[in-house]
């Protein structure tokens, strides 16, 4: 997954940056590319998500919308 990140100001992005190494996040600052390009980029990425999730469902790894409405029902009963 990837996130374009467009801060306020230096305090903000020394925060978010302090933040992410402290979860020790692999990040990419001070990207110099174009809007087209981050744009195509994420466009990529997420076409290839999208068809990485269509083979799956199509080799029959998904759960139903019954079974994820029985687990609730069944956690319900639990509480």
């Amino acid at each position: 997954m990837s996130v374009l990140v467009n801060t306020k100001n230096e305090q903000e992005e020394k925060v978010l940056l302090a933040f992410l190494d402290s979860l020790h996040y692999n990040y990419q600052a001070d990207v110099d590319k174009s809007s087209v390009e981050l744009n195509d980029q994420f466009v990529n990425q997420y076409n290839t998500e999208i068809e990485h999730a269509d083979a799956e469902i199509a080799a029959g790894n998904f759960v139903s919308h019954d079974d994820v409405e029985q687990l609730l029902k069944n956690r319900r009963k639990a509480l």
